[in-house]
């Protein structure tokens, strides 16, 4: 299996990108200088009022774009606060031991997932600046959630003193009521209809949540949603982004985004979400001074990009930021997300560094799988794996020794059972591949940040996945059933390691494997995007969380 994809960005639909440093130190240097932070869009907040019955809202005044929604032009640090919904603790370590500016609230149990109900959100933890209404509950068992409580559709409203209809506005949110609606119905009857017809793929079995339900949202999805990418921005900090690295990933759907023809729109007025298309990556080659342990350059040139949008265009300040959404593989994404209060605490944030621990909110943030890719072919060498019967290796890691969870499996494994194959360097010629498609299980240790490429090594390569650490959201979990196809283990449990793996039966360990088979479509990086595969599972999880708002179509 080779799947091609060039790695070459163009600006706009198929444009031809010319990529000049000086060109995008520029651009920069336009967005810190050409606005005036007194010259600001307004925006308006709303909060529930504590005499309000549920569903009711209470406007306060309009306020002006960056007062309470980020760190300003020339301002330090954001700390986040539990008034912007990032928790109220500033400084300390997360839990991965790394040194923050901020911690996060919200830290719920990794595989709640919107999907449980389409129109179900924000559960205890809601964002600053925008109400929820009550939603009604969800079939019992449905297959979307475990979470005991659900919340309800995200209404934002903005107030003025002389409200008109915005009817384009109204035409689209009656299109998702009516998914909302649809998707309610397949959640409620998973088990009373026939699976749905399609000439691709039909999604089945365990390794899904609800898979009549995840295939009728996906139908959905096709049908409906459109997305507009903003065009303000020049390559390589804008619509750019590395297509071989650990982080390619971010560069992969940049790309793909700038040529999908099927769900982008050109016309703003007829999107649902709406796309800030900036490389963090790209902005630490090209900003950022190394060793200077500055992130301000970074975070000004969201903040002011963001300042030019909110200036140009009515869409964010209409949303507060809830229907755009950020996509970074970045280990900083989630701190440099923080320079505009909105954007970390209102918007779609698509990250790698999906950690709880630094804030990230699974109802409102997608979950975006790390993928190490080398070159622009996926080789056939790396896809695929033989049979159980021919992988004599229970466990196997290697890597490097860093951060907390690491050296507590180095200590007690390393070098000290042949089952268990742990160590921090392979010997010379020894290939990592193919001790890997040896290996029954892979393990996947949370290293520096919660995420690891090796997750979605492990799935190319038919090992089945095991996550060591607490706080990492896996991919697609609102719709994956990761326990159908992967083994979950906490630190505290790493000397037991070889213990809970043995125990899993050769059957159980068959039936794993052959579902981590079933799920590597939706991992696959194609050029150009086929249904199904991450790209899409992507826009799929995007999809969802835009469900979960309700805009209201007064202007």
């Amino acid at each position: 299996m080779r799947a091609t994809m060039p790695c070459l960005h163009g600006h706009g639909h198929g444009g031809k990108a010319v990529c000049a440093v000086a060109g995008c130190l520029a651009f920069v240097t336009f967005l810190v200088v050409a606005l005036d932070p007194r010259t600001r869009a307004s925006s308006w907040f709303l909060s529930s009022s504590s005499s309000s019955s549920p569903g009711v809202f209470s406007p306060l005044l309009p306020t002006a774009r960056g007062s309470n929604g980020g760190s300003g032009a020339s301002g330090g640090p954001l700390l986040a606060t539990s008034s912007d919904g990032a928790g109220g603790d500033s400084g300390g370590k997360n839990s991965t031991g790394k040194e923050v500016l901020f911690t996060g609230g919200g830290g719920r149990d990794p595989l709640v997932a919107s999907f449980a109900n389409a129109d179900s959100g924000y559960v205890d933890d809601q964002p600053p600046h925008v109400s929820v209404a009550p939603a009604p509950s969800p079939a019992p068992e449905s297959g979307f959630d475990d979470a005991a409580t659900l919340g309800g559709v995200i209404e934002v409203v903005p107030v003025i003193q002389q409200r008109r209809r915005n009817v384009k506005l109204e035409r689209l949110e009656l299109g998702l009521a009516k998914a909302r609606s649809v998707i309610r119905e397949a959640i409620r009857n998973k088990d009373n209809r026939p699976p749905l017809t399609d000439k691709d793929y039909v999604p089945v079995g365990p390794v899904y949540r609800n898979a009549y339900a995840f295939h009728r949202s996906y139908l959905e999805m096709e049908k409906l949603f459109k997305i507009y990418v903003y065009e303000e921005g020049e390559p390589p900090v804008f619509h750019d982004g590395p297509c071989r690295s650990i982080y390619s990933t971010e560069g992969r759907f940049i790309y793909a985004m700038e040529m999908e023809n099927r769900m982008r729109t050109t016309d703003p007025e007829l999107a649902h979400v709406f796309f800030l298309p900036f490389s963090i990556v790209k902005m630490v080659k090209m900003i950022y001074e190394p060793n200077s342990h500055d992130m301000s350059p970074l975070r000004r040139t969201v903040f002011d990009y963001i300042d030019v949008l909110s200036t140009k265009y009515p869409y964010w300040n209409r949303s507060l930021g809830a229907d755009h959404f950020m996509l970074s593989c970045h280990d900083w994404g989630p701190y440099v997300s923080s320079a505009d209060g909105h954007l970390f605490s209102n918007s779609i944030r698509v990250l790698c560094n999906a950690n709880t621990s630094e804030g990230f909110n699974p109802s409102k943030d997608v979950s975006l799988p790390e993928i190490n890719l080398r070159s622009d072919v996926i080789d056939k060498h790396v896809v695929g794996g033989p049979s159980a019967s021919q992988r004599p290796i229970l466990a196997f890691f290697a890597g490097g020794d860093h951060g907390p969870v690491r050296p507590v499996l180095l200590e007690h494994w390393k070098g000290k059972d042949d089952d268990v194959r742990v160590s921090e360097y392979l010997p010379q010629g020894v290939s990592y591949i193919d001790v890997m498609r040896q290996s029954k299980f892979c393990l996947c240790p949370s290293g520096y940040e919660v995420a690891s490429p090796r997750v979605v090594e492990a799935i190319y390569l038919e090992c089945v996945p095991v996550v060591i650490g607490d706080d990492y959201v896996l991919p697609f979990s609102d719709v994956l059933n990761w326990s159908a196809f992967s083994v979950r283990v906490s630190v505290p449990d790493i000397p037991n390691l070889k213990r809970i793996l043995a125990g899993v039966s050769p059957r159980q360990y068959i039936r794993m494997k052959r579902r981590v088979r079933i799920v590597r479509r939706h991992f696959m990086v194609n050029g150009p995007p086929q249904r199904f595969d991450v790209f899409h599972m992507i826009l799929h999880s995007i999809w969802l969380r835009r469900l979960n708002i309700r805009l209201h179509g007064e202007d």
